[in-house]
């Protein structure tokens, strides 16, 4: 048996193409286009090239798309200064801060001082509580997308044990929320969790986010898991690979997603869907 891949590519376009027609509508009915803002600071060619393809996929489907390209020497005042205005914009559903930040900037509270109703990204921890508290309201952008993929298998998510690798405040944990509202027993495991291999084996779903190359066995994965790879790596020779030895997987999972190519296109796609959503019933 070898898995069936999981196109995030595919998916991410079909999602783009339904929210460039439901802007398209918008604009025809006399609305105006959802507007998102992108803040860079520094030169981080990794969050060049991130940054970079949100504002292609902005103009893709027709929003209005606004760039704070910003030196690295910026001032924590500086940035809070912009965000108030940006939050007072009316034109403006989105903000979104790349991260990571030069160091002498606090991330916590900057993202703090997005407005919760224009925090795109759903790091906001108002946010984040109303998806504790079962009210979702604007949704971490990769957890988002990962229930999209999951979804698109067509396996009934109900009761299936879900793992969890990673805890971080951006994948790991609300991603743990997201798996437990759709009905799934989930455990989340991180650098102190022991035994790491007889957790994954036990899962129905696995969902790796470590940002650690091939931490993840492939004879761990238990016949006809989900296999869900969050991590990008860069080896030496320039190839991205993910956190699971994807071929030694390939063999043992249902259903896998490749790297690249998979979660990363989601998370844009999902950036884009709540923006709109801001635009749609938060802004009206």
């Amino acid at each position: 048996m070898t898995a069936q891949l999981i196109d995030g590519k595919a998916i991410a376009a079909s999602l783009r193409q339904q929210i460039a027609q439901r802007v398209a509508e918008r604009c025809q009915q006399g609305q105006r286009a959802p507007g998102l803002a992108v803040i860079l600071v520094g030169n981080d060619p990794a969050s060049q090239v991130y940054v970079s393809h949100k504002r292609k996929d902005c103009e893709e489907v027709g929003f209005l798309s606004q760039a704070y390209d910003l030196p690295d020497n910026t001032s924590q005042a500086e940035l809070m200064a912009l965000i108030d205005r940006l939050n007072d914009d009316p034109s403006i559903d989105g903000i979104l801060v790349q991260l990571p930040l030069p160091e002498h900037l606090d991330a916590s509270l900057l993202l703090e001082r997005i407005r919760p109703d224009k925090d795109v990204d759903g790091f906001h921890p108002y946010n984040i509580g109303r998806l504790a508290q079962r009210m979702p309201l604007l949704r971490p952008c990769t957890p988002k997308g990962i229930m999209t993929l999951l979804h698109s298998t067509g396996v009934d998510l109900y009761g299936l044990h879900a793992v969890v690798v990673g805890a971080s405040n951006i994948v790991g944990r609300p991603m743990a929320m997201e798996l437990l509202l759709a009905g799934c027993t989930v455990t989340v495991t991180h650098r102190f969790t022991k035994d790491l291999a007889s957790h994954v084996g036990n899962a129905d779903i696995v969902v790796v986010a470590a940002g650690k190359p091939g931490l993840v066995k492939g004879e761990w994965i238990k016949q006809g898991a989900i296999v869900i790879d969050v991590g990008i790596n860069r080896q030496a020779d320039g190839k991205l690979i993910g956190d699971v030895e994807y071929d030694a997987a390939l063999p043992r999972a249902g259903w896998i997603t490749p790297v690249p190519g998979g979660v990363g296109p989601m998370t844009r796609a999902c950036l884009l869907e709540n923006t709109l959503h801001a635009a749609e019933h938060l802004h009206k």
